[in-house]
């Protein structure tokens, strides 16, 4: 066969990747799409595809190899063989040792390996599919809600209660809160930390990337949420009491701290109630019908107007 040099060979290789040599045991994705087309048909789609449309990644890492490893006896057996890697056979901690091999670096799945999700045997091809995603964005298997909702039925209960964030309306997803791969321990909470919570700034609760004006710094810091977070008082899911609070009548919340369990000083315990507030008396039973402030305040200890 005449050697092809020069201008036509780099033709060659443009448009028939195929021809180019590959090393032993590896037969290059176009080998794959005369049995799959199915998959090859929309594969182009796929952000794994961007390792052929590069042409600069080493065989173990392009294409259809990168992930089943290499199919040259798969090919030359005529698919009696099976790959190296095929998925559907493998056990959770296989799939997320491939995986690994090119997400690994990635910061937002650092803590995979001790995530609930990994320790409860959830592989990663539970919640993803790479060829037959219904979701654009992170290869889902479904929408993200009804991902999660295949197993945590309780919160999918929960998002059905009157007051909710809006997930099931699409306003907001999940991850927006949450991270599946695990997350860093968070700072508030510590006696019974939340679980993959995805934090924000300064490692605080994620509820401030909507709810900013709750943040702070405040002069007057409200030691429930600055210490044990938002959901002391507040359902994060959703709720039957306006709020999403825990309790339907704010002052029966407000007494599960103040309660005359402190010393009733400032600094030195949790605040007593005062006797000027007869709980009897349905004026004094909205406890932020004065203490408006009742996240923090700038201007009062009370956190009064």
């Amino acid at each position: 066969m005449p050697r092809v040099t020069g201008f036509c060979a780099l033709l060659l290789l443009t448009i028939a990747p195929g021809y180019a040599q590959t090393p032993s045991g590896y037969a290059g994705s176009n080998a794959c799409r005369i049995c799959h087309a199915d998959v090859w048909q929309n594969f182009y789609k796929n952000p794994h595809f961007k390792s052929i449309a590069l042409g600069n990644q080493s065989p173990a890492r392009t294409g259809c190899e990168g992930c089943h490893g290499p199919g040259q006896a798969h090919v030359d057996s005529g698919g009696k063989q099976t790959v190296p890697r095929a998925f559907s056979r493998m056990t959770p901690a296989q799939v997320l040792e491939t995986c690994l091999l090119c997400h690994g670096k990635d910061f937002n799945r650092v803590n995979i390996q001790s995530s609930e999700h990994t320790l409860n045997g959830v592989a990663c091809t539970a919640c993803h599919s790479i060829h037959k995603a219904a979701t654009p964005k992170y290869l889902l298997a479904k929408v993200q809600h009804e991902v999660c909702y295949g197993c945590h039925g309780v919160q999918r209960a929960q998002f059905e209660m009157p007051s909710h964030h809006r997930v099931d309306e699409g306003f907001m997803e999940c991850s927006d809160c949450h991270n599946p791969h695990g997350a860093f321990p968070p700072t508030w909470r510590m006696g019974q930390r939340p679980r993959m919570i995805e934090q924000a700034a300064t490692n605080k609760e994620p509820c401030i990337k909507c709810h900013a004006d709750k943040f702070g710094p405040f002069v007057f810091e409200h030691a429930s949420s600055a210490v044990e977070g938002c959901e002391i008082c507040h359902q994060p899911h959703g709720s039957m009491n306006a709020k999403l609070l825990r309790r339907a009548v704010v002052f029966t919340l407000c007494l599960e701290c103040h309660n005359g369990g402190g010393s009733g000083t400032r600094g030195q315990g949790v605040d007593l109630q005062s006797s000027r507030h007869n709980l009897l008396d349905p004026r004094f039973q909205h406890c932020t019908t004065c203490h408006v402030r009742i996240h923090g305040s700038d201007s009062d200890q009370f956190f009064l107007r």
